[in-house]
């Protein structure tokens, strides 16, 4: 894909939070887009718009002057916080443009709820960051609305290749990416929490502990990586029969640690459904609500 289709397109990021700026930074020091070409719009934070502006050279602008940014940009960065999308998309109407690319970050808001909300016809770019993606090694699931054109759904995914990598999904499999990579990282902190703390029981200082226990994880995820063999087969290579590995793996496995990550995974997969539900009945009536006074 030529990332240099970017380039020539003026992107607006309505929120300027932490995954704003994760993709704000790909984009740059990827030389994805110019700098120049970037707007961040804030609703009330001068000195968060002030670090972005410091930091990247793009351009800033409060929410009371988002106007002729929207108007005049090809892309349309939804980053705001889920609690204030729905009002915030609503705003929208009149501004926004069916030619106009409309990308969301925003977690659980489904592709129909912001179509329904801003009643333009245009092609949403729904998406799954994690927050890895803060220090460009992210794993985002991204989804189209149908009628994407090819061009559409190449800008969607250059706006994201500084943050690392990027899987094409049909939309209800971001509910499943949810539980993969979306809260993945906090399954992996999870254990590293266990190990470090397991390790200071054992006697190791917690300095050692925590420096052991992030490079092993470290190693195991490179290892993955640059070998290109299934995690199962790398398992096996480093458990010996009647080993220390084998004994620590067999009181996991009769602890039930692999079922209840299946189980764990489901319920997060459950619940991102749960969420994208109650995101949608609440713009509903927030909609019915603003079509009945108007």
């Amino acid at each position: 894909m030529a990332t240099h289709s970017l380039a020539s397109r003026q992107i607006v990021f309505l929120g300027a939070g932490s995954m704003a700026e994760a993709i704000i930074r790909g984009l740059v020091a990827g030389r994805i887009a110019p700098a120049d070409h970037i707007t961040a719009v804030n609703r009330s934070n001068a000195q968060r718009l002030s670090e972005l502006r410091e930091r990247y050279g793009i351009r800033t602008t409060t929410d009371d002057e988002k106007e002729t940014a929207v108007r005049a940009a090809d892309i349309v960065v939804l980053a705001m916080k889920p609690k204030d999308a729905a009002q915030a998309l609503l705003d929208l109407r009149g501004l926004l443009r069916r030619e106009q690319l409309l990308v969301s970050v925003i977690a659980g808001m489904p592709i129909a709820t912001i179509d329904a909300l801003v009643s333009t016809g245009m092609t949403v770019v729904r998406t799954m960051p994690n927050t890895s993606s803060t220090i460009g090694l992210g794993a985002t699931g991204i989804s189209f609305s149908a009628g994407a054109s090819a061009e559409q759904c190449e800008l969607g995914l250059a706006l994201f290749a500084g943050t690392g990598i990027v899987a094409t999904v049909d939309e209800p499999l971001l509910d499943v990416v949810t539980s993969v990579s979306g809260s993945g990282p906090a399954y992996f902190y999870y254990i590293m929490e266990a190990m470090i703390a397991a390790g200071v029981a054992g006697g190791l200082t917690p300095e050692d502990a925590r420096t052991l226990t992030v490079q092993t994880a470290l190693g195991a995820a490179t290892m993955v990586q640059t070998t290109g063999e299934a995690p199962a087969e790398l398992r096996r290579k480093v458990t010996s029969p009647n080993g220390t590995t084998q004994a620590a793996l067999e009181t996991l496995e009769a602890a039930g640690v692999g079922a209840a990550f299946g189980a764990a995974m489901r319920r997060c997969a459950e619940r991102a459904g749960e969420l994208g539900a109650a995101i949608g009945a609440d713009a509903k009536r927030l909609s019915q609500s603003k079509g009945a006074t108007e």
